[in-house]
């Protein structure tokens, strides 16, 4: 592919994006990796109205990994506050240790470098790479898995994620120069956020929607695999951790047994829930009762 040629369809999100995008403040010029990588813990599986004070007030806080690195993990959970799976919280102080240790406190550039960070699996360290520094690699999300499916392949929705499948449908797509590349895997996430949405797309006002071909099939319903259902959180275990991890962050002190008992009327799922923390390392058992680690 020559270097400034795009297909029509990164053409038309390019152009869609640079008018439309949102300003984030992850995606400002000055922002740094260390902002870029918060940002993309905490966008996992929750929605960006959530993350945007959150994000502010860990890099005012934190600026660098090595600030992070320097307190206890159990601050960065409580600073986590109600984000939800505070497991991420563990795993981004984590990998300011491990930023800060083995890089010098610089948030690598290489893929495969990012990887090697705790809790930093594929989806984050291409984001990261092509956010922070311009690399050309494919950045594939649910939102990006829907666009290709509809727009591509003309289905409704996307099949179950398959790594290797879904980054060459997206490396097809990407084009050669870093700054439209970065544009794209940027803007096809966006267009998939905002419009291409999975229960009322806004086909009306889709810039790709002349080059949609589940459009020009006349929109047929999705008869393929799809990926399991998440179970509902109310009554859940992961209702009941969220009680418990409430109650660590808010308290100074020790969270007694029965403090913990009385949060949740089932002893049983209670008991499997406080197991859950501390196998995960979000609770610690101290003489006088529960903390944060």
């Amino acid at each position: 592919m020559p270097a400034q040629t795009l297909t029509p369809l990164a053409a038309a999100v390019n152009t869609w994006f640079r008018a439309e995008a949102r300003e984030l403040p992850w995606r400002e010029p000055g922002c740094s990796a260390w902002g870029i990588l918060i940002s993309e813990f905490m966008l996992q599986q929750t929605p960006v109205v959530r993350v945007l004070p959150q994000w502010q007030a860990w890099l005012e806080r934190w600026p660098t990994p090595a600030d992070l690195a320097a307190v206890p993990p159990g601050e960065a959970v409580r600073a986590w506050n109600r984000l939800g799976y505070p497991r991420r919280a563990l795993w981004l102080h984590a990998c300011a240790v491990a930023i800060t240790e083995q890089h010098g406190g610089v948030v690598p550039s290489d893929v495969d470098t990012l990887l090697a960070l705790p809790g930093v699996g594929p989806y984050t360290a291409r984001a990261v790479a092509a956010f922070a520094y311009g690399v050309r690699t494919p950045v594939v999300d649910t939102n990006v898995r829907r666009v290709l499916a509809r727009a591509v392949d003309g289905l409704g929705e996307p099949a179950p994620p398959a790594a290797a499948r879904d980054l060459a449908a997206m490396d097809a797509q990407l084009p050669a120069s870093r700054d439209d590349a970065r544009t794209f895997n940027a803007g096809a996430m966006e267009l998939g956020a905002l419009v291409c949405t999975a229960r009322a797309p806004r086909c009306d006002a889709c810039p790709v929607a002349g080059l949609c071909a589940w459009r020009a099939a006349g929109y047929p319903a999705y008869d393929g695999p799809r990926k399991a259902v998440q179970k509902k959180y109310e009554g859940s275990d992961r209702q009941v951790r969220g009680l418990i991890m409430r109650e660590l962050r808010g308290a100074h002190m020790p969270v007694s047994d029965a403090e913990i008992a009385g949060l949740w009327p089932d002893a049983a799922q209670l008991d499997r829930a406080l197991s859950g923390l501390l196998a995960d390392g979000l609770a610690v058992r101290d003489t006088a009762g529960y903390v944060l680690p």
